[in-house]
């Protein structure tokens, strides 16, 4: 699994990685996560509002920090 943290590196870009990183360890899954920061790179999911999360190539969350319980609810 790849999950992808989109945004610029702002606080709540970061806030929204750890919450990830955190869902994953919860779960235990084998995952990859990458953060996301060139505009084109984000735009070309169809994003204009960050922070994003893209698992497994597609958009799940967009413009806000999804809690560690939503996360995980998405991934399992």
């Amino acid at each position: 699994m790849v999950i992808k943290v989109l945004g610029s590196g702002c606080a709540n870009c970061k806030k929204l990685e750890a919450h990830a990183k955190e869902a994953v360890a919860q779960l235990g899954v084998d995952a990859t996560i990458e953060k996301v920061t060139d505009f084109k790179d984000i735009a070309a999911y169809g994003v204009m509002r960050t922070p994003a999360l893209v698992v497994d190539e597609q958009v799940k969350i967009v413009g806000k920090v999804a809690s560690v319980e939503e996360i995980k609810n998405l991934l399992k």
